[in-house]
């Protein structure tokens, strides 16, 4: 998305990257509830509030650093603590709170959607601001969509395929846990993550430009 740093542009992007990256965690919280288990709520972290969620690294050095170097923003935020003991159904409740991030980062790109079919309608002075900011809403959620359901634990797309692993095959799959977010990294500094993620990045990305078009007219 973005290829060379801009201070504006940075700017207009913040607001999307935190609603996009804290609204995952939430939504994750909330089906963790959902299954049983309040740990999230007790330490809280069922908050839009982006204070409890901010990892340094993640949540600052790493998005502002592939802003400036890569073709899109790439982040995360404290992972929710989640005590899987007090899950009613174990796998089954892994399966939605691993599938609740990704579907949370799809709704807020539809959102954003809808966002740009209002931006002619907002006072003259807002329009440009709030359809880029739009815009990269879209966009970032759209590449967050599409990295969580990498098939790589501990991401999303990984805790979806294992809880759906028999016992034996599970435990050989989550032997790459401890490497799967070092194999994203150097995915990303290879330059293979963008090609990877791509086809579901245009799809979403499409289908959020037909929702425009439908519904601006």
């Amino acid at each position: 998305m973005f290829q060379k740093f801009d201070l504006g542009i940075f700017l207009l992007a913040v607001l999307p990257v935190l609603l996009a990256l804290v609204g995952r965690e939430v939504a994750k919280g909330y089906m963790a509830r959902h299954w049983g288990d309040p740990t999230a709520e007790q330490h809280g972290f069922l908050t839009f509030n982006p204070l409890p969620h901010i990892d340094i690294v993640g949540t600052i050095i790493v998005p502002l650093f592939t802003f400036m170097l890569t073709p899109f923003m790439f982040g995360w935020c404290k992972p929710i603590p989640i005590d899987s003991r007090n899950f009613r159904n174990t796998r089954l409740a892994w399966r939605w709170v691993a599938a609740s991030g990704p579907l949370a980062n799809l709704a807020m790109a539809f959102f954003w959607g809808l966002i740009l079919v209002l931006v002619p309608h907002a006072p003259t002075d807002f329009q440009y601001p709030l359809g880029e900011m739009a815009k990269y809403g879209v966009q970032i959620n759209a590449v967050l969509t599409a990295l969580s359901l990498l098939p790589i634990l501990p991401w999303d797309g990984g805790i979806i395929i294992d809880s759906f692993l028999p016992a034996h095959l599970s435990q050989q799959y989550r032997k790459i846990e401890p490497y799967g977010t070092l194999i994203v990294i150097l995915l990303l500094i290879s330059g293979l993550l963008g090609s990877i993620i791509q086809p579901l990045y245009t799809l979403i990305v499409g289908l959020v430009s037909l929702l425009v078009s439908l519904l601006g007219g």
